[in-house]
């Protein structure tokens, strides 16, 4: 596992600890899919459902694998040790990108468009410039969308401890 992959869990816990507290808890889920569904209004309810129930599942997992003493919260330490253990944490990330990628294409063209990647993404908590960075990264030959796939799969990489050198790393380099 590379320092890359450490700062991309970092960067989770950060985006993910919606109400600043310092550690996760239920209510920064909430917070996350309120704040999403607001900016995919326009996406059909069933896919707006589908990321609030991808966003609970990972709270669930989550909670299930790392609050041990039952206080209801995760720790950064915590947190790392678990996202970055491809075999028990992929398929929840796995849902989490499509049920995301998904509210990027509410027109149904299999293609994301870069206003409502920078929407959902700046809504997530990722910084714009970081964000129109990976936009950049992943669309083909300077174009102004890219598939649907291209998103999820680009979110299941950034979760794969063995991933070096991956779009989503721009989402870490230029963090200040």
């Amino acid at each position: 596992m590379g320092d890359e992959a450490i700062q991309r869990a970092a960067l989770v816990f950060k985006v993910f600890d919606v109400n600043g507290n310092g550690v996760l808890d239920v209510q920064d889920f909430d917070l996350m899919t309120r704040r999403v569904s607001a900016v995919a209004g326009d996406s059909a309810d069933e896919e707006r459902q589908a990321l609030a129930d991808s966003l609970s599942a990972y709270w669930q997992v989550l909670a299930d694998a790392l609050d041990t003493d039952g206080d209801g919260v995760i720790s950064p330490a915590e947190f790392e040790g678990f996202v970055l253990d491809a075999e028990r944490f992929a398929p929840t990330a796995s849902a989490f990108a499509d049920a995301l990628a998904t509210l990027g294409d509410p027109d149904g063209d299999g293609l994301i468009e870069r206003p409502r990647f920078l929407a959902l993404m700046t809504a997530i908590g990722f910084d714009p410039a970081n964000t129109d960075a990976l936009f950049d990264a992943l669309a083909q030959g300077g174009a102004d969308r890219i598939p649907v796939t291209t998103w999820a799969d680009a979110i299941r990489d950034y979760y794969a401890p063995d991933k070096t050198g991956i779009p989503g790393d721009r989402l870490v380099t230029l963090q200040a």
